[in-house]
């Protein structure tokens, strides 16, 4: 009997463990725990927050920085090109009063020839 006595008694120690940790899964549920670990990472990382929140605005930043440098870029590409447009006409223009002046000369070429 006293064998039984020991073995009953062994044997309830040995599971009062997974009583206890049964009863403690029951108290801890996922939503219990990620708010415990959350408050645990907010006291060891107090800027982690101020952080996610600068990363979530970053690229937006980002975007309008390199929207503006790509309009920047476009702007002035278009002010070269109106600028070559300007020298091109000029230079036809230049060329059309040459073409005047030759064709001038030559009405006065033939003029004096006949």
């Amino acid at each position: 009997m006293n064998r039984y006595a020991t073995a009953v008694l062994l044997s309830a120690l040995s599971m009062t463990p997974l009583v206890h940790a049964d009863e403690l899964d029951g108290l801890f549920d996922n939503s219990i725990v990620s708010s415990i670990s959350q408050a645990i990472n907010d006291a060891y990382n107090p800027n982690g927050s101020q952080n996610r929140d600068d990363e979530d605005r970053r690229p937006d930043e980002d975007d309008r920085q390199r929207n503006s440098d790509d309009q920047r870029r476009y702007e002035d590409r278009h002010r070269q090109l109106e600028d070559r447009r300007r020298q091109l006409d000029d230079q036809q223009r230049q060329i059309d009063e040459q073409r005047r002046q030759l064709e001038d000369d030559e009405r006065r070429l033939d003029d004096d020839f006949r």
